[in-house]
Parts: structure tokens; C-alpha cells; sequence
């Protein structure tokens, strides 16, 4: 169990709904909001309403996804050194208090998303199930393929954005920017896990290299990429500007993980993959933010 370090409540609560989690998932979501304002040529000024519930519910939703998963996880969390500090382990929070947090942030952050379309609120009830049930209480603990079956959830936030302005996700658009969303997981979270390796080994979450040893992730990683590179080409259908900049960053990530794997250890491989996927990550979702937004400005 972690030394319990007397954290102010602000802080106590921060870390159980797990505000860095909040605050990276924003981007996609808003990324998703601004391409569907951008596609359907709809003022911002004539959605701002929807706009603001979209934050307030998305924020609402994955702080309760967060506290429900610490809640779920303490005993994990207190084998793990990056997760023994988490009030829900020190029992700086009563599971209780977790509990009715989770419960409350979930009915209001989909009752605030119903606000901008019933499609936004269903969706963001799906991403909160898949994270605690399939995921956290489900395939976490039983399966290698966890990291697939958690990344639905954590594709969610894009889809989100996208039906708060526009009731229908069956534009090529949004539906690349979402199964990037997924895809992109798998890497990022490989690399997590080779560089805390012996940690989940402790705790004995089944995660690929810990499983299938650290060649079979070399692997499956550069399958994931591929399909990301193919992928890229559903932006063609908008904007061949977004389709050239999502495949450059695919590219460049495929080749920086082949010349790594055999230039480097399994730990920098892993730290460069790592750094390399929010660096893709924040210039791909910057781009379809600034474009969409461009696009608006300059069509109004």
C-alpha cells in the first residue's frame, strides 16, 4: 500500500477522477466537434450551447470512468509503483465516497450530453460501459487482448464531439478519425507496458509483452501501424491536406519503430514509441482542429 501523504481534497479528488486523462481526451473530442462543425458548415456561434454541454458531459463522463476504475483497481494499484500513491489505495477516499462520485458524474455528465443530441448521450454511455465492464472488470485481468478491448472506450471522445454538432457518424471523416483514435492505442500502450514490464508482471495484468515477450510486440506494433498508414486515406474524402499529414505521421512512425527495433534495447524502443505516439497525437488532432476551424472562419 502507498504512504498516505495527507493530500488536500482538491488534489484527493483530481487524482481520482483522473483529470490528465480528462484533459487529453478534450482535444480528440474537440477535434471530432470542430470537423463536424467544419463538414456541415455550422457556425460556432449557432452551436455554442451544445459546445459547452459537450465539454461539461465529456468531462463528467470519463472523470466517472476513471473514479469507477480506481475503485475496481486497488488491488492492482497497490503492486504497481506509478499507481501506489492513488487515494483510493492510500484510503485517503472512502470507496464509498468513490462510488456515489462515479455514480453521480456519470447521470449528469450523460444527462449534459443529452442536451446536444441523444446520439452524443448513447455514445457517451457506451464508452463509460465498455471502459468499467468489458475492460476494467472483464479482460484487464484475463486476456492480452485487453488493450483492444479498452481502446473502443478511449476512441469514444471523437465520435462524441462529432454528434453533439451532428446526429450521424457515418461520414469517412469522423470514422478514420475514430478508428485512428483506436488503432494508435495499441502502440502507445505497448510501449507502456514494455517500460513497466515488471510491474504488471507483479501484478499480474496479462499485457502483451509480458505475455508474448517482447518480439511478438515488435510485431503486432508495426500491423498496428500499417493499418493506421490505410486507414489515413478515409480523410481523403474531406481534405486531402488532413489525409497527406495523417499518412506523413503514420509513415514516419512505422520507420522510426522498424529502424528502432534494430538499432535499439527494448527500453528505448519502447521510450521513442512512447514520446513519438503523443507527438502524432497532438499533431494530427491540432491539424484537424486548426483546419476545421479555418475552414469555418474563412466559409462564414
Amino acid at each position: 500500500m502507498g504512504e498516505v501523504e495527507n493530500l488536500p481534497l482538491s488534489k484527493i479528488l483530481a487524482q481520482t477522477i483522473k483529470t490528465g486523462i480528462i484533459k487529453s481526451n478534450l482535444i480528440p473530442m474537440f477535434a471530432g466537434l470542430t470537423l463536424s462543425l467544419y463538414t456541415y458548415q455550422i457556425s460556432i456561434f449557432e452551436k455554442w450551447p451544445e459546445i459547452i454541454f459537450a465539454f461539461i458531459g465529456t468531462i463528467l463522463v470519463i472523470g466517472a470512468a476513471g473514479a469507477f476504475n480506481n475503485l475496481y483497481d486497488r488491488d492492482i494499484d497497490s503492486i504497481m509503483k506509478r499507481t501506489q500513491s492513488r487515494p483510493t489505495v492510500t484510503e485517503e477516499i472512502k470507496p464509498s465516497t468513490v462510488l456515489w462520485l462515479g455514480i453521480f458524474m456519470s447521470i449528469f455528465g450523460i444527462i449534459s450530453l443529452a442536451l446536444t443530441t441523444p446520439l452524443a448521450a448513447f455514445l457517451g454511455f457506451l464508452g463509460l460501459f465498455f471502459y468499467i465492464v468489458p475492460y476494467t472488470m472483464w479482460s484487464k485481468r484475463r486476456t492480452v487482448y485487453n488493450t483492444e478491448i479498452g481502446s473502443i472506450s478511449g476512441a469514444m471522445p471523437p465520435l462524441i464531439g462529432w454528434a453533439a454538432i451532428y446526429p450521424d457518424i457515418t461520414h469517412p471523416a469522423i470514422l478514420g478519425l475514430f478508428v485512428i483514435t483506436i488503432i494508435w492505442q495499441m502502440p502507445h500502450f505497448y510501449a507502456i507496458a514494455i517500460r513497466r514490464h515488471n510491474e504488471y508482471k507483479a501484478a499480474k495484468v496479462p499485457m502483451l509483452p509480458v505475455v508474448k515477450g517482447i518480439k511478438r510486440t515488435y510485431v503486432q506494433t508495426n500491423i498496428y501501424l500499417i493499418v493506421l498508414i490505410a486507414i489515413s486515406f478515409l480523410f481523403g474524402s474531406l481534405s486531402i491536406g488532413l489525409m497527406l499529414v495523417a499518412l506523413l505521421l503514420g509513415i514516419i512512425w512505422l520507420v522510426l519503430s522498424m529502424v528502432g527495433s534494430k538499432r535499439m534495447d527494448s527500453e528505448k524502443w519502447a521510450k521513442s514509441m512512447f514520446i513519438y505516439s503523443l507527438i502524432y497525437m497532438t499533431i494530427l488532432f491540432s491539424t484537424v482542429i486548426i483546419y476545421s476551424l479555418m475552414g469555418i472562419i474563412f466559409d462564414l
